[in-house]
C-alpha cells in the first residue's frame, strides 16, 4: 500500500520530520514537529526477514503521520551504509538487509524520497543539529558501546565519502601503541588491533579481567574504580589513555570544533576530563609548542562532551537527515 497525504493538510511552514531506527531489534520511529515530539513508537524488528522489515517500516510512518495528524519526510538510519552507485546495503549486521535496495524499496512503498543513513552518522547529526554540538562547523560522533563507531557532520551535513565508510574510526589500528598493546586482540573484521577492540565495552572489560582475573562489567569497573579499587582504576587510566591516543589521531586528521561521546562508554564521567587532559600529547600543534614551551603545553581547544540526547540521538538524527523539508502531495 502506497502512503501519502493529502495536499495541504500541514502548513508547509510546519512539516513533519521522521525518523526511524531500523536496529536488530526494535525499530523506533519518531515525527519531529520542528523541535519538538509529536510522537514516538517502537515495533519489533521481524529478524531475518527483509519484505517484513520493509512492511513493519512502511505502517510505522503511517502511524506516526496518524498519531502526529500529518505528513512529512522519512529518514531512515541503519546499521550498514547504502553502497554509492548501487544503492545496495552492505556492512550491515542486520544480514538480511545486505545487498538489497532498502531506500528504493521504502521509497515505492512510501510514495516520497527518503534518505537514508549509517546509524552512527545520525548520531553526530543529532548531536550537531539540537544536541550536546549544536552550532559547531564539524562534529564528530562517537558510539562507544558493544563497539566503536563514529559519524561526521560538516557544517549541518554528514560526511559519507565516495566509499560510505567516512567516521569508521573504530576499524583503524590503535594509535601509538606500546609493546604490550601490538599486534592486538583480533577483530571482526579481520584485523586485528582494531580501536573497537580496545575501547568498546568488551575491551575495557577484557582489560580489567587481565589484570584482575575477574569478570566485570563495564559499569562496574568504573563503579570499582571509584571506591578505589586499584586494578579497576588501572584499567580505566589505561582506557583514558587509548581513547586519547584514539581521539588525538582523529583531531590530527580533521580537527573537529567538538566531539560527542554516546554508547555505554559515553556514562563513563571522568572520560570528560581525563582524556582532553591525555590527549595534547599527541594531538600534533600541542606537541611541537610543548617542546618549544618547555612542557608548559598549548591548548586543544576541541571540546570533549557527552550526547545530550543519549539512545535517542540516532531516531532524531534520522529525523534530521532532512535539514529542509519538500512537500510531497
Amino acid at each position: 500500500m502506497m502512503i501519502r497525504w493529502a495536499a495541504g493538510s500541514r502548513p508547509a511552514t510546519v512539516p513533519l520530520r521522521i525518523g526511524i531506527d531500523l536496529g536488530g531489534t526494535k525499530i523506533e520511529g519518531l515525527a519531529l514537529d520542528g523541535g519538538r515530539e509529536a510522537a514516538r513508537l517502537r515495533v519489533p524488528t521481524p529478524r531475518g526477514d527483509y519484505d517484513a522489515t520493509v512492511d513493519a517500516v512502511a505502517a510505522l510512518v503511517a502511524a506516526l503521520e496518524r498519531e502526529a495528524r500529518g505528513g512529512g519526510t522519512v529518514g531512515v538510519g541503519i546499521p550498514g551504509v547504502a553502497e554509492p552507485g548501487t544503492g545496495l546495503v552492505k556492512n550491515a549486521n542486520s544480514t538480511c538487509l545486505i545487498g538489497r535496495p532498502l531506500q528504493a524499496d521504502l521509497e515505492r512503498r512510501l510514495g516520497r524520497p527518503v534518505r537514508l543513513a549509517n546509524d552512527a552518522n545520525c548520531f553526530a547529526i543529532s548531536e550537531a543539529t539540537d544536541g550536546a554540538a549544536a552550532g559547531a562547523g564539524v562534529v564528530f560522533g562517537a558510539i562507544v558501546g558493544t563497539g566503536a563507531g563514529a559519524g561526521i557532520v560538516v557544517d549541518g551535513r554528514v560526511l559519507t565519502g565516495p566509499n560510505a565508510v567516512a567516521g569508521e574510526w573504530g576499524h583503524n589500528p590503535l594509535p601509538w601503541p606500546g609493546p604490550e598493546e601490538w599486534p592486538g586482540p583480533p577483530c571482526y573484521c579481520g584485523k586485528t588491533g582494531c580501536i573497537e577492540t580496545f575501547l568498546s565495552g568488551p575491551g575495557l572489560a577484557r582489560e580489567y579481567e587481565r589484570q584482575s582475573g575477574r569478570r566485570e562489567t563495564p559499569d562496574g569497573i568504573a563503579r570499582l574504580a571509584g571506591q578505589g579499587d586499584p586494578q579497576a582504576a588501572s584499567a580505566l587510566g589505561r582506557y583514558e589513555d587509548r581513547m586519547a591516543r584514539a581521539l588525538a589521531a582523529v583531531i590530527n586528521l580533521l580537527d573537529p570544533d567538538v566531539i560527542v561521546l554516546g554508547g555505554g562508554m559515553s556514562n563513563v564521567d571522568r572520560l570528560y576530563a581525563g582524556v582532553p587532559r591525555l590527549w595534547g600529547r599527541h594531538v600534533f600543534g600541542a606537541i611541537e609548542r610543548d617542546e618549544r614551551a618547555g612542557g608548559s603545553g598549548a591548548p586543544v581547544r576541541t571540546r570533549l562532551v557527552r550526547a545530550r540526547h543519549g539512545d535517542s540521538s540516532g531516531v532524531r538524527g534520522a529525523a534530521w537527515l532532512w535539514p529542509e523539508w519538500r512537500g510531497v502531495a
